[in-house]
């Protein structure tokens, strides 16, 4: 079809130049970016301009590299202070919570298929495993709405999403690929299954805590004097912790995840430059992965299955998901009937059971393509009615909260500098005790760096007025004193930010 590089390149680049275009459009409206992007690989696709490709195992391919660095930084973007209150929640939706839905949902889909006429009738094997592929979550998306549109959350359900969502999809792979082994072995011991099934989740634990903690040490130690190849260097460890924990038996998905949170939670140097080379980073393969998925598929063959997969998709949205969330939730008090409601609503499909999906097709399952059309078609019905009401959702439910404090001045100082940075509202009660900045009792080593009037910015000097609603930014060596010396001015609007 292509005739040389430069129209492989040509191709690619206007692509991506669509799909970021699309992407700011969808945040405007409230359609998850997900969507979209699936949606230019489809317009792009044999049923659309032409564009040919039909290779799962391409397919595959990209989406490992994808989610081994999607995991990753969302475990390096995840707080372990955020989730410690939630973490026993957030695991058993995450593990009990996708093996209750792929029985509720597998069981569904066996009876559902030998009910209806002009469909082939799956064994309860494979209505097990289309089960499986999608019962993991996809929550990514629901944020970039939530923050695009200035909804913040109530009882934690942000942290205990995000936890969920990231932790959930190595035990539905794990799910995929022992339900794919015993198809094809017409059977399989079932605590095999189950030893497997440990394995994998004990090795991956490990491995990822470990190769963590070395991951740390490898960039604190290592001295390259090129600070651009501390993202790169990082890149190479991911890849290296996916591979070794796979090619060991455990699973490469949990560990990269648990990786991330042991990198994200410790000092390393460069820490902020490599922050921002993967969130960029990030979201260039989101993109690859979600338009190389819609590629895949062909739209023609999706009206066929539309019956059987709206069916399906309505049985999970309205009664498999509720029935796992509020199962798993049960022992646990700290969340309301309402915010429980939520949790289920904000179940998604994404890219990661079209990618699952793939792995029957590959291993030449019987009724593979099936499998994989109807979970697209049920991950394209999820992200239209969840995915654009999550939203609305929470505000019909009354769960969202005050958004936190907006960083004013946008600085961030360099891990190096063992410094407090905060940003403090100057109010009537403040100017009581003078308005100059020099009548402000602060303690020593403590420096006002800039203020924030109307607008605009200006560095300040000691006998600098101060007015109302002036925002300053204040940098000390000693934050403890700085705190005390806020209290006595009566000092409450601040943020701080600690090296």
């Amino acid at each position: 079809m292509f005739h040389n590089a430069e129209e492989v390149l040509l191709i690619c680049s206007v692509i991506l130049f669509v799909s970021i275009l699309a992407g700011k459009a969808g945040f405007r409206v409230g359609l998850p970016a997900l969507l979209l992007f699936l949606g230019i690989g489809m317009l792009f696709g044999s049923d659309g301009l032409g564009l040919q490709f039909s290779n799962p195992q391409i397919a595959q391919f990209i989406g490992m590299i994808a989610l081994s660095i999607i995991l990753f930084s969302g475990g390096m973007d995840t707080k372990l202070s955020e989730i410690k209150p939630i973490a026993s929640q957030g695991v058993v939706l995450a593990t009990l919570g996708v093996l209750v839905t792929t029985a509720i949902t597998g069981y569904f889909i066996f009876w559902l298929t030998g009910l209806v006429a002009g469909y082939e009738t799956l064994t309860l094997a494979e209505s097990l495993l289309m089960a499986a592929v999608m019962s993991s979550t996809d929550s990514a998306s629901v944020f970039s709405i939530l923050r695009s549109k200035g909804v913040y959350l109530k009882q934690r359900l942000r942290p205990t999403l995000e936890l969920e969502s990231g932790s959930n999809d190595p035990m539905a792979y794990m799910l995929t690929i022992i339900l794919i082994a015993y198809i094809q072995s017409n059977g399989m011991n079932f605590l095999d299954g189950a030893i497997s099934l440990a394995v994998q989740l004990i090795l991956g634990l490990i491995a990822g805590y470990i190769l963590g903690k070395v991951s740390v040490w490898i960039i604190n130690k290592v001295n390259v004097e090129n600070q651009s190849l501390y993202p790169i260097l990082l890149l190479a460890v991911i890849f290296f912790i996916f591979s070794i924990t796979s090619l060991l038996k455990g699973n490469g998905y949990l560990a990269v995840y648990i990786a991330g949170l042991v990198v994200g939670n410790t000092k390393i140097i460069h820490k902020k430059s490599i922050v921002t080379f993967f969130d960029g980073f990030t979201w260039l393969w989101q993109i690859v992965m979600f338009i190389t998925l819609g590629l895949l598929v062909n739209p023609h063959e999706l009206l066929p299955v539309a019956g059987i997969g709206l069916t399906v998709g309505i049985f999970m949205i309205i009664f498999a998901r509720p029935i796992t969330v509020f199962l798993c939730l049960l022992p646990f008090r700290n969340f309301t009937t309402k915010a429980k409601l939520y949790i289920s609503w904000v179940g998604l499909r994404g890219a990661v059971p079209i990618i699952f999906a793939t792995y029957p097709l590959i291993a030449g399952i019987e009724n593979a393509n099936l499998i994989f059309n109807v979970v697209f078609f049920i991950t394209i019905l999820s992200l239209l009615v969840q995915g654009t009401t999550v939203t609305h959702v929470a505000r019909w439910l009354h769960l969202t909260d005050a958004p936190d404090r907006k960083d004013e001045f946008g600085i961030e100082l360099p891990e190096e500098i063992k410094s407090a940075m905060s940003e403090i509202d100057i109010t009537k009660e403040v100017l009581s005790h003078g308005n100059k900045l020099m009548q402000l009792k602060l303690p020593d080593h403590t420096l006002a760096v800039m203020v924030k009037r109307d607008g605009k910015y200006f560095i300040p000097k000691g006998n600098t007025e101060l007015h109302e609603n002036d925002k300053l930014l204040m940098i000390s060596d000693n934050d403890e004193a700085l705190l005390q010396s806020y209290e006595s001015l009566g000092i409450k609007g601040f943020t701080m930010k600690k090296n």
